[in-house]
């Protein structure tokens, strides 16, 4: 088979899926106390339907990347080591589905946070970092590439970079300080953003 002609192929897209609230749930009746800690690994973590639907989206030319702010690292409620273990067991239950994330971006740090984690990074939401670093280091094409969240930080974040957005298990419309974000979509969960993005897919091998 001949390769496409210059300019013809698919531009390298990014899909940035938000870790938690997107991916991964922690559940609807976990109280205020525990959704500041870091839970255990465990399947039943992600969110209904997501890793069908994101596997079949990922047979079309995406690049995927997981995004999102630790805070519980950040704010001394759970450990670097703690995170190690969840991150490599995520990753691992990832690829044993057949997904392997480009980059899994972490931001471990805040402003306010404790210890060595006390201190602003350009890869902490609201800041624009991860989707500018994509684009410079993997060439990815920000205009042509979509977030799905359900944080307004992060929402705010790719709609200041260009990206196209899609906001999920939102109520009303998300605001970040002064600034209204829009989505480009708003849907009830990962699942239905993914299944939506496959169908609709210029590039899609058919």
């Amino acid at each position: 088979m001949l390769p496409p002609l210059p300019g013809t192929g698919a531009p390298r897209r990014g899909l940035f899926i938000s870790r938690w609230g997107a991916l991964l749930q922690r559940g609807d009746s976990t109280s205020r106390s525990e959704r500041r800690r870091l839970p255990p690994f465990a399947p039943a973590l992600f969110s209904g339907g997501a890793l069908d639907a994101l596997f079949h989206v990922m047979q079309s030319p995406w690049s995927l990347y997981l995004v999102g702010n630790e805070d519980a690292v950040a704010h001394g409620h759970a450990s670097d080591e703690d995170w190690a273990v969840f991150e490599a067991a995520l990753l691992a239950h990832l690829a044993s589905q057949g997904l392997r994330p480009a980059r899994n971006y972490v931001c471990l740090d805040h402003p306010e946070g404790k210890g060595r984690h006390r201190r602003d990074s350009v890869f902490q939401f609201p800041n624009t970092g991860v989707f500018y670093h994509a684009a410079q280091e993997d060439g990815i094409k920000l205009a042509e590439s979509w977030l799905v969240s359900d944080d307004v930080d992060e929402l705010a974040a790719g709609w200041r970079s260009g990206v196209r957005i899609a906001g999920v298990r939102l109520t009303g419309t998300p605001c970040a300080g002064e600034l209204v974000v829009e989505p480009h979509w708003i849907r009830p969960s990962l699942t239905h953003v993914l299944r939506e993005l496959a169908s609709t897919d210029e590039y899609a091998r058919r």
